[in-house]
């Protein structure tokens, strides 16, 4: 029997999922590719080199004859802490220019949503490394996401002028919904990984992930172990699965995507 290949970013939010692929009951049942940025795993399931990824949700509407894994994802009710807008002090009113991370597709698509949608007008865009100084250096605001982004949220972590805005929250705010940041994704008909139990074993050892990500990160380990436990999300509840829906239909509505393909599960 061929064993499953699976992509996943390398970042502290997926290891809940992946985490028993690595070290627990799943190890050795697949073959695991990990990389820093989520949007190299859509590339490998493009490509088509992967059965599976862990893959940016606005990449369902971007590649062909994908379907998703139910449930299982990494997103958030209210508040996520490692998607975050940053200014030199202005409101969002007041940004007429953003550098957008490269390593994100999902958090582009939605900071784009904010502005057109809710904040009813566009800043220039520019693509950038996910280096926050060199970011606002030469921009209003910086959309930058994952670690690097968490580290942000550690006192003393950015200078006091600068002001970071949740993407989770002002989606919550402006729409009541929560989010969908990541899913698992296949092209194929049936696919041999028990996501759901990965997922469950991974949540029971969310203390032993927080104490390997802590440090790496700079961050407290309380802290760390607050962030994966309540500001993540690793099931889609409904509040979730209407996020998802409301940023597909309006990515749909400004140009973010060709078409709004209906939500179709393995």
């Amino acid at each position: 029997m061929v064993t499953p290949r699976i992509s996943a970013s390398s970042y502290s939010n997926t290891a809940p999922l992946v985490w028993s692929f690595l070290y627990g009951f799943g190890r050795g049942s697949v073959e695991l590719i990990m990389d820093n940025a989520p949007a190299r795993s859509a590339e490998l399931l493009a490509q088509d080199r992967v059965d599976a990824a862990l893959v940016p949700v606005i990449a369902y509407q971007m590649l062909d004859d994908v379907r998703l894994v139910p449930d299982v994802c990494v997103g958030a009710k209210k508040r996520v802490q490692s998607v975050c807008l940053v200014t030199k002090g202005e409101e969002l009113a007041d940004v007429r220019s953003v550098a957008l991370d490269v390593s994100s597709r999902t958090s582009v698509v939605l900071t784009k949503v904010i502005f057109r949608e809710f904040l009813g007008f566009e800043p220039t865009w520019h693509d950038a490394q996910p280096d926050i100084n060199a970011m606002v250096a030469t921009n209003d605001a910086a959309l930058i996401i994952g670690d690097p982004a968490l580290a942000l949220s550690e006192p003393g972590a950015i200078a006091t002028e600068l002001r970071t805005f949740d993407l989770a929250e002002l989606w919550h705010q402006h729409s009541g919904l929560g989010f969908v940041f990541a899913m698992w994704m296949t092209r194929r008909s049936n696919i041999s990984v028990d996501f759901v139990a990965a997922r469950d074993e991974g949540i029971h050892n969310l203390g032993r992930i927080a104490r390997n990500y802590a440090e790496n990160i700079g961050i407290d380990e309380s802290a760390m172990l607050s962030y994966l436990t309540d500001s993540i999300s690793y099931s889609v509840d409904d509040s979730m699965r209407q996020g998802m829906e409301l940023y597909f239909s309006l990515a749909e509505k400004h140009g973010l995507i060709e078409k709004d393909r209906p939500i179709d599960y393995i």
